[in-house]
């Protein structure tokens, strides 16, 4: 192992690379693991993908299934190669079902994972600069990951599968003047052609893995090079990070973190029955299976085409099938667009051109919480419209009711939980601020020598202060006048007028965050600590607020004067 080493460092100067990577301090936290599971579940995806590869095949040539395999539905019945394949991988080949159910049950966790890991960067604010590319980057693998999950399950040429590329054939027709040349590049032909299946072999085992694998090297090299995010605490800065190196604390966490979920992955596969397409037999365009849906993660396209009505529209003869063409391709545009370019949203509310590597609270950004909130709801709403008719046996309720119900609260929910989400962290700031300045309550009241009644407050430790007011103050950005002293029109005030507007939507309605002067009054002035004694030094994280004065906002620092809070206070005292 040593001669191994010393060769790779004389030749390629891998010493310096694993001296680096190795002393790298990561942050601890458990919402840090949802971007393990993705890239240890993609990890099973391609090791069970492996082993498929080698009995699939890729054809939709005419055959007839053996006599003597299993199951005995199928023996003699005429199939695509790849639909026999699929069934005598499932029956025949040891192990293979096993493989099979491992790679779908992977393919859901992978994108499960995904789409956790970025609500979790979204509600913290870790795509904040220097990490605006870095989203992009987890943007694109979450849409490849869509499109390995359709191009995966469309293999087998079931009658699931098949329907599922009817309905693709379906929404490239509905796109306007090109539609049906997309449609017959993409299957050779007339639905559903010969090459459907070999092409998305293609691009389901080399062109999107390859893809993923390149953008998820990169994804973990902007990583280390911005470092890692952390969240609010005590000593826990834009300029450092609170942590435990990657050798060996990290590197044995994530090894055994592989086999967990390796080991999960497995036991899903061999206990819980997933995509058994025998059941549904060899693709035949005439029958649509009942209760047929897709992966969970393509729901929401089949929910938006179940809940749109049929609405046509021909203009200068060409007909346009706005109930393909919307649900299809307009509104899920409208939400993966939302998603790619909310960073520069922001980042255009607030002209903060910083670096942030402390997380935020979601209750200290309340548009933001909020915005989230009713874009999940949308896609939830989608995803459930794509079980309407599964809820309707199970419930024993009206198709049609079910039906226009999630057609109304599709446009209401999301309004109605945008307004509810924002007055709730509003209310949770409101509250942080009182328990900042008064301490925990403890129901114990006391009376003064003076006769007066008070209660009791316990003080918070220096780690709870340092969460409640280590956040800086955000307020909407002010705009020069439209024109300048002598009445001309000033250049570009029509775009910061639209800036300021939309500063005015994100930080509007806030809550100031607690000033070292108000915090320094509550501790020489406000109520009892458990001691029966005033406070005489609180700390706000790491600063002792006893070095500002208790008087006056303004003495000197122009910061301190606008009201700044306890952590902007904190970082210009460090300058």
């Amino acid at each position: 192992m040593r001669g191994s080493a010393d060769l790779l460092d004389s030749r390629v100067g891998v010493g310096k690379a694993v001296r680096f990577i190795s002393r790298k301090i990561f942050p601890e936290h458990w919402s840090f693991l949802l971007g393990e599971i993705a890239l240890w579940s993609f990890v099973v995806l391609i090791l069970t993908g492996l082993f498929m590869t080698m009995f699939f095949e890729p054809s939709m040539t005419h055959t007839t299934y053996p006599e003597d395999a299993l199951p005995v539905s199928h023996q003699g019945l005429e199939m695509s190669a790849a639909y026999a394949s699929t069934v005598y991988m499932s029956f025949e080949v040891k192990g293979g079902l096993l493989m099979r159910q491992m790679h779908h049950w992977a393919a859901l966790i992978f994108m499960a994972a995904i789409v956790t890991h970025m609500m979790r960067i979204f509600f913290t604010g870790a795509f904040r600069k220097p990490r605006e590319i870095n989203w992009l980057v987890g943007f694109t693998m979450l849409i490849l990951g869509l499109l390995a999950g359709f191009s995966g399950y469309s293999l087998p040429d079931d009658v699931l599968s098949g329907n599922g590329l009817r309905i693709a054939d379906g929404v490239a027709k509905a796109i306007p003047i090109i539609g049906s040349y997309a449609s017959y590049g993409l299957f050779g032909g007339e639905f559903p052609g010969t090459d459907i299946v070999p092409r998305l072999f293609t691009v389901h085992i080399l062109l999107i893995p390859g893809l993923i694998i390149a953008l998820v090297t990169v994804h973990l090299i902007l990583m280390v090079v911005h470092k890692h995010t952390q969240y609010p605490g005590v000593g826990r800065t834009d300029n450092n990070v609170v942590g435990y190196p990657a050798f060996p604390v990290y590197v044995a966490k994530m090894a055994g973190y592989f086999f967990i979920v390796f080991g999960f992955i497995a036991l899903m596969g061999a206990l819980i029955a997933i995509n058994n397409v025998w059941n549904y037999g060899p693709y035949d365009p005439s029958p649509v299976s009942a209760g047929a849906q897709p992966d969970w993660y393509m729901l929401f396209l089949e929910g938006g085409l179940r809940l749109m009505p049929g609405w046509e529209v021909v203009i200068f003869g060409y007909t346009l099938s706005l109930n393909i063409l919307i649900p299809g391709v307009i509104i899920p545009g409208l939400l993966f667009t939302f998603m790619a370019i909310y960073p520069f949203l922001e980042a255009a509310a607030t002209k903060d051109v910083r670096e942030h590597h402390v997380l935020d609270r979601p209750r200290n950004v309340p548009v933001r919480t909020a915005l989230g909130v009713a874009w999940l709801s949308a896609f939830i709403i989608l995803v459930l419209a794509g079980s309407n008719d599964l809820i309707a046996t199970h419930f024993d309720l009206s198709i049609n009711d079910i039906t226009w119900a999630f057609r109304i609260l599709f446009f209401v929910l999301p309004v109605v939980l945008f307004v509810v989400t924002k007055r709730i962290c509003l209310g949770l700031q409101r509250r942080d601020r009182e328990l900042a300045l008064h301490g925990h309550e403890t129901g114990r009241v006391v009376q003064m020598p003076n006769g007066a009644f008070m209660e009791v407050h316990k003080p918070l430790t220096d780690h709870e202060r340092w969460i409640l007011v280590a956040h800086e103050p955000r307020r909407p950005i002010e705009i020069e006048p439209a024109t300048d002293r002598n009445g001309v029109a000033r250049p570009g005030y029509r775009a910061d007028s639209f800036r300021h507007k939309l500063s005015r939507f994100f930080y509007e309605d806030r809550i100031e965050p607690v000033t070292p002067a108000e915090l320094a009054a509550a501790g020489h002035h406000g109520e009892l600590e458990e001691t029966g004694h005033h406070a005489e030094g609180i700390h706000g994280g790491a600063v002792a607020l006893d070095h500002f004065p208790s008087t006056t906002h303004g003495s000197g620092d122009a910061e301190s004067a606008a009201g700044g809070s306890v952590a902007t206070l904190a970082r210009s005292e460090r300058r």
